[in-house]
């Protein structure tokens, strides 16, 4: 029985060999798709806590931007009130001057250039902090990335208070220059106009639009120039010798110029006018509204011309804008271009931008 069985194997012997090759092939080709599959699913598993903290940052940089840009509406109104003091003008006002037109004068030109500063400055504000706070936001997320290849911080403490005080030119010389080329936008398009003259909303807000394109197409420089100062002037402020931190400051200054250049900030800053001006509008809607009892509906079409007021009332109107917009609660004004959907898109943009590796981007 052996020696017939021994006999099959020899005749068979080629066919035992590739049976068993194949089985222990198959084996091995087993063993290594469970490692290479348990390999994939650990990489799958890394990315996806990776993303999810990444997204976790994220969230957290939207919500201190948010905090930081009402923490600094105060400032911001203060340097506006500061330049366009219309509360001197009021008090005169008061004691019945022989001058009182003249007076009324000054206070028609510097209440409606004000709150046109307002809005502008705000929108700018929002912006700028969302394009600076998510370049800082990308890098610190870089920093304390783990496996990072270098123990270099791209994003030092020093060098992020000295980038995020660059901010002050938008509160300083930015907002100077504003105020000048508005408050001649504002002079251009009122000074003319009497002060028994009656507007509707309509016709207001249509004075509001001509001055708000005469600035935009009279500014000689783009207004992203009011938000950061020139090249130039940064580098002159460091020329007496640059530290480490003041070339990683500077750095970070020309990224943001960059960003700032960009045609995506320019839709989004004038996305964010768009929905600053129309929000004004309706603010100021609700002192245009038709007396109690009037049988004019508020929602008809010519609505918008229901009411006129003289513009000796609506300058009063128009003063006391500055504290809904520049307010440090959160106000619809601002709340609608913190929450402003191209806004966040343009934020997760430059956050993705500047927390993506290098040799990523590549």
């Amino acid at each position: 029985m052996f020696s017939s069985a021994w006999n099959f194997i020899k005749r068979h012997k080629k066919k035992f060999i590739f049976t068993g090759a194949l089985i222990g092939g198959v084996y091995l080709l087993g063993k290594y798709a469970q490692i290479k599959f348990r390999e994939i699913q650990e990489r799958e598993a890394a990315e996806y806590i990776a993303q999810a903290r990444r997204q976790f940052h994220f969230e957290s940089n939207q919500r201190t931007c948010n905090m930081t840009v009402l923490s600094m509406l105060p400032a911001l109104k203060e340097a506006i009130v500061t330049q366009l003091n219309s509360e001197s003008l009021t008090t005169l006002l008061k004691s019945k001057p022989a001058n009182k037109l003249e007076i009324w004068e000054d206070l028609k030109i510097i209440s409606f250039t004000r709150t046109i500063v307002a809005v502008y400055s705000t929108c700018m504000l929002v912006v700028l902090l969302r394009v600076q706070l998510n370049i800082i936001g990308g890098y610190l997320y870089l920093d304390n990335s783990v496996g990072k290849s270098t123990t270099t911080l791209l994003a030092p403490p020093d060098v992020q208070q000295q980038y995020l005080s660059s901010i002050q030119h938008l509160l300083g010389d930015g907002l100077t220059e504003l105020i000048t080329v508005v408050k001649k936008a504002v002079q251009s398009s009122l000074g003319s106009v009497s002060l028994k003259e009656t507007w509707s909303l309509l016709e207001l807000e249509q004075q509001l639009n001509w001055i708000r394109a005469e600035v935009e197409a009279s500014s000689r420089r783009s207004l992203s120039w009011y938000l950061l100062a020139d090249d130039e002037n940064v580098l002159a402020d460091q020329a007496c010798g640059l530290t480490e931190n003041d070339i990683m400051t500077i750095k970070l200054l020309n990224e943001t110029r960059d960003m700032l250049d960009s045609p995506d900030f320019t839709t989004v800053l004038k996305a964010c006018l768009n929905r600053g001006f129309s929000r004004l509008c309706d603010n100021l809607a609700e002192f245009f509204r038709p007396p109690p009892g009037d049988s004019a509906p508020s929602c008809a079409p010519d609505s918008l011309s229901a009411v006129s007021l003289p513009l000796a009332k609506i300058i009063p109107i128009v003063n006391g804008q500055i504290n809904t917009i520049c307010s440090e609660t959160p106000s619809h004004f601002v709340q609608e271009l913190l929450m402003n959907d191209q806004v966040k898109e343009f934020a997760a943009n430059v956050y993705e931008t500047f927390s993506t590796p290098q040799e990523l981007q590549k």
